[in-house]
């Protein structure tokens, strides 16, 4: 059943994110970067002064300061996407990923910075202490004004389907299931036991509403970015001597193929594109029009405004964050291992026979012995190997084997495969400790299901049929996510990795999770009214449980989820900032007409940073 969920789900990804679709996007933030005249600039220049308070009005309409609207922001954004998605796009699409990634960072800003423009334009601002904004409201009051209101309450609904799906995926499933993962690299406690914790803390401040989600949000995004900058700075120079290489990977991969080594079975241009593009949108939002609903919270009456402080979130969060996260990854070595023949956690003694066997006309790849057992009414059968004992520099780094661990060999032959430009593929297993002390620990390679039959079949193929070949006896330990990046830190700072990317994971995601939750609440209200929010924070905080119990157990199907979400906004909201984006531009340029004549000096000088961070100079 999941497996046919997953194929569905990508089958629906692979139109939403079609490269094309990508190149639109793209294209976009160019022409808003164009048309606005650089306003990435604007950005980083005026938009930092708006930001630390200068222009902060307590008599404007609005519930949250500025800074606390970015906090909002970017606690959606700096998250989980920047630890463990930039790992899965560096591990799938290679070093490449990473000049992609800055492409769309930059395009980003334009995109941000307009759809921020026109969600404050368009607020309804009828409650001053609690507005409504967003692309919904866009398209509602922008048709309305053309005489076409049914059109923009449909376009506007369409939009919210796709914020609620983007909201459940990316801004909450993923964020616990990665959690999980990389709390349970840490303890030995269940996943789930992970999502109940999350689920407890992410209710008790949504029902605070905005002001309180502000709040904390203004309090934990700043501390996690200084802490989580300069850890990575100084596993990056501790690794100065390959930054010179890494910054050289990271050009070339972006446009010809990466070499397969080590842990790493290669990554095409193409995928590196995809990758690098799909994650910096995921992470930074980017196009999706989900942070303008939180800007529209912002005390102002210049729409402009807190549209130029809007444009640094995609700057934050991918130009430094992700681009950080990066440098951890590749200049520790932690994406090839070491990149040589023993490079991996552990060695066989004698290589595994790889077999290829066929299954009802499926190719499954037979690793070791076969091994039969039985789970509920099916019959599953897998390799099985002997567990080799980690080498002294694996327990350094990571510790001893437990029992679950993923763990994956390399194999080569066949034809070289489209993604990676190499004839490598993975073949993944788990860690099994038999309850039993006489027993020997052993790995369960890749299992498969099928009837007591097909066990004939496989038994008569496995004699005869040959299959790919080991490239090595190395055994690999499977990082996925935000354990990559933890692992990665733990290369140069040993045990520190786990501890920082657990309490960054921990304080990032419920961050994330406490913001997507306000977004999704929009939607609702759009849709349903305000009677309709409780039970809408109930099922939410249920799909935080959800996502950490085992029938999501690995990175496809959260994978393809979080996906989806980013997907499916993107298709809704980019439409609707080319129809009104005329609008925006307008007032852009006004703005910074009138900023330049003189006419909006700020009133006041900046407020103390204690009273800006806690909204005080806005109450």
């Amino acid at each position: 059943m999941i497996e046919t969920f997953n194929q569905s789900i990508e089958a629906i990804n692979t139109v939403i994110w079609h490269n094309y679709v990508l190149y639109a996007v793209l294209g976009v933030g160019i022409l808003f970067t164009v048309w606005t005249g650089l306003c990435q600039w604007r950005a980083v220049t005026h938009g930092v002064k708006v930001t630390r308070g200068t222009y902060d009005d307590p008599n404007d309409p609005g519930a949250i300061n500025h800074f606390q609207a970015l906090s909002a922001a970017l606690s959606a954004t700096v998250g989980l996407g920047n630890i463990g998605g930039v790992a899965i796009a560096i591990a799938i699409g290679g070093p490449g990923a990473v000049f992609w990634m800055w492409i769309i960072g930059f395009a980003g800003m334009a995109l941000k910075t307009t759809e921020v423009c026109l969600s404050m334009i368009y607020r309804n601002t009828d409650d001053p202490q609690n507005p409504h904004g967003g692309p919904m409201f866009v398209a509602k009051q922008g048709f309305e004004k053309w005489k076409l209101g049914p059109i923009g309450w449909i376009v506007g609904a369409i939009f919210c389907v796709t914020l609620l799906i983007s909201t459940v995926t990316g801004g909450n499933m993923f964020q616990a299931w990665n959690v999980g993962m990389i709390t349970n690299e840490a303890f030995p406690i269940p996943n789930w036991l992970t999502g109940v914790i999350l689920a407890v803390v992410v209710a008790t401040v949504i029902i605070g509403g905005i002001k309180r989600i502000g709040h904390v949000a203004g309090l934990i995004v700043p501390f996690m970015c200084v802490l989580y900058v300069i850890t990575g700075l100084v596993v990056v120079f501790m690794n100065i001597d390959e930054v010179p290489h890494m910054f050289s990977e990271i050009f070339s991969s972006a446009f010809r193929p990466h070499e397969a080594s080590g842990a790493f079975i290669g990554g095409s241009a193409g995928t590196a594109f995809l990758w690098g593009m799909k994650r910096a949108l995921f992470s930074s939002e980017a196009g999706q029009g989900s942070s303008p609903i939180a800007h529209s919270a912002a005390k102002t009456d210049e729409p402009v405004r807190e549209a130029v402080v809007a444009g640094l979130e995609p700057f934050i969060d991918t130009i430094v964050v992700c681009t950080l996260t990066s440098m951890v990854i590749l200049s520790s070595g932690a994406l090839h291992r070491g990149g040589d023949e023993a490079s991996g956690e552990a060695a066989f003694a004698a290589s595994p026979t790889v077999r290829a066997v066929d299954i009802k006309g499926d190719k499954h790849w037979l690793v070791g012995e076969q091994h039969s057992f039985r789970d509920g009414d099916e019959v599953v059968i897998a390799g099985k190997t002997e567990l080799p004992e980690r080498n002294d520099e694996a327990k350094r780094i990571s510790g001893e084997w437990r029992d679950g661990d993923a763990v994956f060999i390399i194999v080569a032959g066949g034809d070289a495969n489209e993604a990676t430009d190499a004839n490598r593929a993975m073949l993944a297993g788990k860690i099994v400790m038999p309850d039993e002390a006489e027993d020997a620990p052993y790995i369960r390679w890749e299992p498969v299901a099928v009837t007591d039959d097909a066990v004939v079949h496989w038994q008569t193929l496995a004699d005869s049929d040959q299959g790919p070949l080991l490239l090595n006896n190395q055994l690999y330990k499977d990082y996925v996510g935000a354990p990559m990046t933890a692992y990665a830190i733990n290369r140069s700072l040993p045990g520190w990795g786990t501890w920082l990317i657990l309490i960054a994971s921990w304080l990032f995601a419920i961050s994330t999770m406490i913001s997507w939750s306000y977004y999704g609440e929009q939607g609702v209200i759009y849709l349903f009214g305000e009677k309709s929010v409780p039970i809408y924070k109930i099922i939410y905080c249920i799909l935080i449980v959800v996502a950490t119990l085992p029938i999501v157990e690995t990175t496809k199907e959260i994978g393809n989820l979080s996906d989806l979400g980013t997907g499916v906004m993107l298709w809704a909201n980019i439409p609707i900032m080319l129809i009104f984006g005329s609008i925006a531009m307008k007032a852009y340029h006004d703005y910074f007409r009138r900023l330049k004549s003189g006419e909006m000096d700020p009133p006041h000088k900046a407020p103390r940073i204690s009273d800006v961070v806690e909204g005080k100079d806005v109450e």
